[in-house]
Order: C-alpha cells, then structure tokens, then sequence
C-alpha cells in the first residue's frame, strides 16, 4: 500500500505502508503518528492506577500491545522528547528492540532523572516506537581494515580541530 503526502506547495514521496499485526489489550487506541512527517508512534501506558516513579527509581510500564513483526523489521522504543524534559522521565536500555520473533507484551523501562517524584497515569503517552529494517551480516575475520581519513579516532575525535 502507497501513501503520499501533500503540505501547502510540497508533495512527498509515495511511503510504502506495510502492514503489521498488532494485539491491543488495553482500551487506548494503537501506536499512531501524530504529525505527517513523524517517524516514530507514541505509545500509552495501560495502567490499573497511576504509577509513581521517586527521583533515579526504575519500573517497567505495560502497554498492552503485543506486536508480529515480519522478519527483516524490527520495533525501537525510544523516549518522548517533553517527557524528558518537563518531567525528567527517559528510558533505560534505549533504544529497546524488539525483534521479529517476540510475541510477549511491549514493556517500557522508564527513569525517573528528576529530583522530585512523578506520577505516569494510565493512557499516557510514555515512548515512541519505530519500525525499521535492519540487515543481518556475515563476519569475514581479517587482520587488517582498510584504512580512513579518521582511522581510530573517536569519542570527541571530530570536534577536536
């Protein structure tokens, strides 16, 4: 399935829409984008009651979704921008994949960075996730790489100049 686009004088790219099965055992609705240009999908926490969260605590939050990606995709969850940043709420172990052969609940490790307690309440939108393709590699042991212009340079490397 194609979808384009189309903003005041712009046309995008056909985006190819592949299809993904997906359970949702929560009443919020799926994974969406919120603007035409988005790449990832707020995700909402499904919750009996809201979860506090005390300054550096971890917990994992349930979703409700549980997906089928087809082989060659995977699932990235990733933190939400304004959460981060209003309420110092990020993820651990981010981003998280998700494989094409999980089939258990999406659960998302939030942290509390911030000095003060904060609350998530149920139906809050907590992550982001993105589909992506990936591609599996073969190793080929050698005992030379081909050398660049950086070469082993690293870690601030490149705004050392």
């Amino acid at each position: 399935m194609f979808r384009s686009f189309k903003s005041s004088s712009l046309t995008f790219a056909p985006t190819i829409m592949t299809k993904v099965q997906i359970i949702n055992k929560s009443p919020h609705e799926l994974p969406a984008y919120q603007t035409e240009g988005a790449s990832g999908m707020d995700i909402r926490a499904w919750l009996p009651q809201a979860v506090t969260l005390q300054p550096m605590e971890r917990k994992l939050i349930p979703t409700g979704l549980y997906i089928a990606l087809p082989r060659g995709l995977e699932a990235q969850i990733r933190p939400r921008s304004g959460l981060a940043i209003k309420k110092g709420l990020t993820l651990i172990n981010t981003p998280g994949t998700i494989d094409s052969d999980y089939r258990g609940e999406i659960m998302v490790p939030m942290v509390n960075l911030s000095g003060e307690e904060q609350h998530i309440a149920d139906g809050e939108r907590i992550a982001q996730m993105i589909v992506a393709k990936y591609e599996k590699v073969e190793w080929e042991n050698t005992e030379l790489l081909e050398d660049t212009a950086r070469g082993a340079g690293g870690f601030g490397h490149s705004g050392a100049h």
